[in-house]
């Protein structure tokens, strides 16, 4: 696939203000694309210009040539990630699928196998991201909340309770303080707060590739592929991906486990995970060939 072109904007208030996800197709010529021929002597190429407005505001647009050599029908594994995580409503908060994990390896460029045994051993055989529809896992860490210094001075309104629907009392009781402590400074709560099934912190917002804590928190709370994307970015942007794709368990877990990952056998776990789920894909890939004899 020749990608030309990714980038990210701000939507317009007024294109997000139903909260409602909308997904535009078109197919466009490559001065409208504002993208450069792939090379002199093409023909005239054909593009397709994907745009989709994130619940958040974001919108993302991806411009790709769809009659590359070889190719056809090529689409955008970025705007697909981002349709699945719109048309994935009904599961959105209990389930990762095949195909978010990927597309997730599609982004990074590592094994499917890979993406799995991180997250696997990350998040804990429940994959759990989510106490309640669109209430997100959070544990509240009261020393990491002191030492945040707050963007705005916001708080809260005295009206914020704790979300309906969670029914683990450890759950609401992280929540509860979360609560309080956002009627106080909300930047410097939602900070302190470990998020989502990779218990991801809020101080690393802007390593996740959000504008501010808030975005962080919304896309948190959006869904557990959401949630995937941006444990995504995060080993991205903290150089953990060079260890991932070369499956040096033992580097990538001392990055994101800390010196006791040995002791924890964190690296021996991942390493484990990997071999298990290569096997399956490698018996799965046998049994769709022989299928299709």
């Amino acid at each position: 696939m020749s990608k030309l072109r990714s980038i990210g904007l701000l939507a317009s208030t007024a294109a997000v203000a139903s909260g409602a996800v909308g997904a535009a197709i078109a197919s466009t010529s490559p001065a409208e694309a504002q993208s450069e021929p792939v090379s002199d002597t093409a023909a005239t190429p054909e593009y397709r210009l994907d745009t989709l407005i994130m619940p958040w505001g974001e919108m993302r647009i991806d411009t790709i040539q769809l009659n590359a050599p070889g190719e056809s029908a090529v689409k955008s594994w970025r705007t697909e990630a981002e349709h699945e995580a719109h048309i994935d409503s009904a599961n959105r908060y209990r389930t990762l699928t095949e195909a978010d994990y990927r597309l997730v390896a599609a982004e990074l460029g590592v094994e499917t196998a890979a993406i799995k045994a991180v997250v696997r051993i990350e998040a804990g055989a429940a994959l759990e991201g989510f106490w309640a529809p669109g209430v997100p896992v959070v544990n509240f860490d009261r020393s990491m909340y002191n030492r945040m210094k707050p963007t705005t001075a916001k708080k809260a309104p005295a009206s914020e309770k704790v979300p309906d629907g969670i029914k683990s009392s450890y759950g609401r009781n992280e929540w509860s303080q979360l609560i309080a402590a956002r009627k106080v400074n909300q930047d410097k709560a939602n900070m302190g707060t470990f998020w989502g099934m990779f218990q991801i912190g809020g101080f690393n917002w802007k390593v996740c590739g959000c504008k501010d804590v808030d975005e962080f928190v919304e896309r948190m709370s959006y869904s557990e592929f959401e949630q995937l994307e941006l444990f995504a970015t995060f080993i991205r942007n903290t150089g953990m991906l060079p260890y991932l794709r070369e499956k040096n368990w033992a580097a990538f877990a001392r990055k994101y486990n800390g010196a006791s990952y040995a002791k924890r056998g964190y690296h021996t776990k991942m390493a484990n995970a990997y071999a298990r789920f290569k096997k399956e894909e490698e018996a799965l890939q046998q049994q769709e060939s022989k299928d299709s004899i």
